[in-house]
């Protein structure tokens, strides 16, 4: 079995933009590029109010902790969690601390309605995974979240979206080892991307954004 070093840990969250776009993903992680627009700023702010590490509850027989640091030395990831919930069963895990044992169920926090996409179920697949591997343990469900409908969506974690997860990393580490930028064709949700003005998809011969703002001053000498 493959582990990774800590210091090869990709971060978790790039999950969701590598299966929304790859190349997106690769602007962002690889070459840091980033730009704000009206979705990520909210996104943002929905996030800063989930992600408070000093949050814990007790609620009878569910403790609900915020902000929670979660890795992978398998996956070579590392993230946090919006929510996790331990939830009081005879067929959960011990806890330091506490009576009883407990099963943990993470939550994760999103603006907006559900997604076309699975971009959201994969992360919240990989945080679970994440947690099975730290607390030796089985997790079959995750919640998300949504602002917009303000209900929660329940998500299966079967062994098909956990292969994808699997599968998504295992690319991502290549692309990240090689600092590759691969490229895309522009589709409808080029729209919304808030790299869309620096993307620069249509121009397949360049290998990064780096190199083609690095012809464009070229051609201004």
């Amino acid at each position: 079995m493959c582990r990774y070093k800590e210091e090869d840990y990709l971060l978790l969250s790039g999950l969701q933009h590598f299966e929304f776009c790859p190349r997106q993903w690769a602007l962002i992680h690889i070459e840091q590029q980033w730009e704000e627009n009206l979705h990520t700023t909210e996104g943002k702010i929905m996030h800063e109010r989930a992600h408070d590490k000093d949050f814990a509850e007790s609620r009878k027989d569910v403790i609900i902790s915020g902000g929670m640091s979660v890795f992978s030395s398998e996956l070579g990831v590392t993230g946090e969690c919006d929510i996790v919930e331990f939830r009081r069963d005879e067929n959960g895990i011990q806890l330091f601390g506490r009576e009883g044992k407990f099963i943990p169920t993470p939550i994760e926090y999103k603006k907006g309605k559900p997604k076309e996409g699975k971009e959201d179920i994969i992360q919240l697949t990989c945080q679970a995974m994440c947690l099975e591997e730290m607390l030796c343990c089985n997790i079959e469900y995750g919640f998300l979240y949504y602002g917009e409908t303000r209900k929660r969506q329940k998500v299966i974690f079967d062994e098909d979206i956990r292969q994808r997860v699997k599968d998504d990393l295992k690319l991502m580490h290549q692309y990240y080892k090689r600092a590759h930028t691969p490229n895309t064709k522009p589709t409808a949700k080029c729209r919304a991307c808030s790299l869309k003005e620096i993307c620069v998809p249509k121009r397949s011969k360049y290998k990064s954004v780096s190199d083609y703002i690095l012809d464009r001053l070229g051609d201004d000498e």
